[in-house]
Order: structure tokens, then sequence, then C-alpha cells
């Protein structure tokens, strides 16, 4: 293992463990310890939980869960009772006191988490919680149904599909900054004529976080449409954006009167060119290409309405 990235890591678990002492739900002193205020908050959220399942989501052994459990009872926050279903299994909710204290120990910790976010400007906290969820994605348990929102573009979008092109198509492919300046130049050009009705261009969020774009642009003549900028990202791949943007895409320019649809890709983007396919294009062109670095074929795909 590289010696460096390990120094890496280990540096930023110190740092990250100095902010989580500041964001705790309450100081060393505080009336309830931090297992104490998990347990509450996770009563809080079902109601009742089995015993089994509490100690399984905060990774407890036995005899501490007995213990804990035993302190919050005492002191009237929590009650146990045995499951009308099974009398083997022990359920544990919490007391109206209990649901008092959890609220004051999560507004606490709101504030506190509030005042860490208003230390930033708001591109920098969009840069923070984008950091979380690509954190939580690699090293956490990946969500199996993340939400998919397909929405027009807000201010500094566009921007970053232009960057995302160039970085990700530079990375994979080889594709050098000329390839960059042509999707600035549609970009561009798309937003001289945003007030067109028969344009249009979404940008793909999963769980909120950008994952895509894609556009619908006026084609070579008043019948054909033109589809252009498909974006996605390796962290989005598998969970069908790409299909359904490109679905989007198609079904507005049908709504919108055309009668034909057309797209420019490279033979080398084989997962596009399947989902084009699987929309109903057909390859109509080929030809040779090097305007972006590496030698590529040009192709012209075609879909009749």
């Amino acid at each position: 293992m590289n010696n460096d990235r390990v120094a890496a890591v280990r540096a930023f678990n110190r740092l990250y463990t100095g902010v989580i002492g500041v964001l705790d739900e309450g100081p060393a002193d505080a009336e309830y310890s931090l297992p104490e205020a998990r347990v509450l908050f996770e009563l809080t959220h079902q109601d009742p939980l089995p015993v089994t399942d509490l100690r399984k989501r905060l990774d407890l052994d036995a005899g501490y869960a007995s213990r804990l459990l035993a302190r919050l009872e005492s002191r009237g926050l929590i009650a146990r009772e045995r499951s009308e279903e099974d009398a083997r299994r022990q359920l544990v909710r919490p007391t109206e006191a209990g649901r008092a204290a959890f609220a004051v120990l999560n507004q606490r910790s709101t504030d506190r988490i509030g005042g860490l976010l208003g230390r930033f400007a708001d591109e920098d906290q969009q840069r923070l919680l984008a950091a979380m969820r690509t954190i939580g994605d690699l090293v956490g348990e990946r969500r199996r149904d993340p939400v998919l929102v397909l929405r027009p573009p807000r201010p500094g979008d566009l921007g970053w599909v232009v960057e995302r092109h160039g970085s990700l198509y530079g990375r994979e492919y080889g594709f050098d900054d000329r390839f960059e300046g042509l999707v600035a130049r549609i970009v561009a050009d798309f937003v001289e004529t945003r007030d067109d009705p028969r344009q249009a261009f979404w940008i793909a969020e999963l769980d909120g976080e950008r994952v895509g774009g894609i556009a619908c642009t006026r084609g070579p003549d008043a019948d054909t449409a033109r589809l252009r900028l498909l974006l996605l990202e390796p962290s989005a791949r598998g969970h069908g954006v790409g299909k359904r943007l490109v679905t989007e895409c198609v079904e507005f320019a049908r709504a919108h009167g055309y009668r034909g649809m057309e797209l420019s890709t490279v033979s080398i983007l084989t997962a596009a060119r399947s989902i084009y396919r699987a929309a109903g294009f057909e390859l109509v062109r080929e030809e040779d290409f090097a305007d972006w670095g590496p030698k590529l074929i040009d192709e012209t795909w075609r879909l009749t309405f």
C-alpha cells in the first residue's frame, strides 16, 4: 500500500475526529453520553424497535447494550416490553420524557452543524456536502434506490457540464482541450437561444448530486432535432441515468413537433452507443476523425418519429 496515501487518510481521520468532537450531541460533561443520544435517535425514528436490531445498528455487544438500556430506563427515558408476536423478543420504545430529551439533543446538534456550515459560502457548502456523499458512496453501504431527478440548469450548472466533459473524456479517452472547447461552444450557443421553446437542457441528479446532463437543440432543418452533450458521471453508472436522459430528450423532441432526431458520437463510446441503439437510433454515417487528439471514427446516428 502506498505510504503517502495511508498518511493522507490518517491525517483526514485526525481532522475529522476533531470536527466530530465539536459536533457531538453534547460536551464531555453533557447530561447524555453520545451512545445514549444515539439510542434515543434510533428509538425516536422507529418505535418500537427490537433490542437485537438496535444492537446491530449501533454495533453494540449484548452486555454493553443491556447496561446502556438499563441506565436509560432508570432515568425514565425508555421502556422495555416483550413482543406480542414472539415473547422471546424484547422491544424497546422511548417514553414521552425520552422524546423530549431527544428533541433537545437534536436541536443542539442542528444548531452546531448549522454553525459549522455557516462558516462557508454556499458554493463551498455544496463542495463539502458533495465530498461527504462521495465518501459515503465509496466506504458506506450504497443505497439501492437513489432518487433520480431531471431538472433545468441552474446558475453554475452549464459551466460544470463543460468542465466535466473536459475532465472525464480527457482522463478516460485522451481527448484534448479542443473537445472541451467544442462543448463550451455548444453550451454558449444554447445560452444565446435559451428562450427557444423547441430546445431544452436537463441536469440529472442522484440524491441531490449532479451526475449527468443532456441537451435537445435544433438540427440541420426545422423537422430535425439534435441530441447533444450526453454526460454521465462514473458514480451514476448502473442506475439507468443515461437511458432516462436520452428518453427525456427524445420525448421532448417528439412532443415539440420534430419528425426526427440526430446525434454525433464516436465509436469508442460503447456505453453511449448502446443507449442510443436501445432508444431506436440507427447509425447512418461514419468517417475518420482526429480533431481531439486520438484517431477516432466519427458517427452520425438518426431516429425517425
